[in-house]
């Protein structure tokens, strides 16, 4: 019996696994299902993009605003690789510091502090946090991916920092 349970167990982790994706499921109102995590998809064997997302901005955006991307590109491989092109058909254009190098064995972070820089610009509709445009990454290689660029949640707390300073504890542990 025992057994029994454990295999249903297994079998409906499974299903649950098997439904999940690097894709993203997206309505026509353009709200990706789930939320705004942003996605994590595999270029070709060496090179993935990862949460790729617009910054947040309290209202959302109106059509014709214009929008930073957010993206973390990773470059396993033994080469550098470099992105040279940004599009997307839900703005009129992608303007930014391209071409992006990303170093082999190495990570760059698109809209970091000190990084490149992408914005998409004259959007075509409003969008909300969770709502996304599709953006596509094209690479020297040749190599191309669209993915959805999902507008970032509002960040829990935009005045401080995520973790609490130590030495600013107001706790009593006398």
């Amino acid at each position: 019996m025992i057994l029994r349970r454990s295999l249903l167990s297994l079998g409906s982790a499974g299903m649950l696994l098997a439904g999940c994706s690097d894709e993203a499921v997206v309505r026509p109102s353009g709200e990706v299902v789930g939320g705004n995590a942003g996605v994590d998809t595999r270029v070709n064997a060496d090179v993935s993009v990862q949460d790729v997302e617009l910054e947040f901005v309290d209202g959302g955006y109106a059509a014709g605003d214009d929008a930073d991307l957010y993206l973390a590109i990773t470059n396993r491989g033994t080469t550098d690789v470099e992105l040279v092109e940004v599009r997307s058909t839900g703005a009129a254009e992608v303007d930014g510091d391209l071409p992006v190098t990303v170093p082999a064995g190495d990570n760059v972070y698109v809209g970091a502090e000190d990084g490149p820089d992408l914005e998409l610009v004259d959007l075509a509709q409003a969008r909300s946090s969770s709502q996304s445009v599709p953006v596509t990454l094209v690479f020297a290689s040749g190599d191309e991916v669209t993915v959805e660029a999902v507008v970032a949640a509002r960040p829990q707390r935009s005045d401080e920092d995520d973790f609490d300073d130590p030495d600013q504890d107001t706790s009593s542990d006398d």
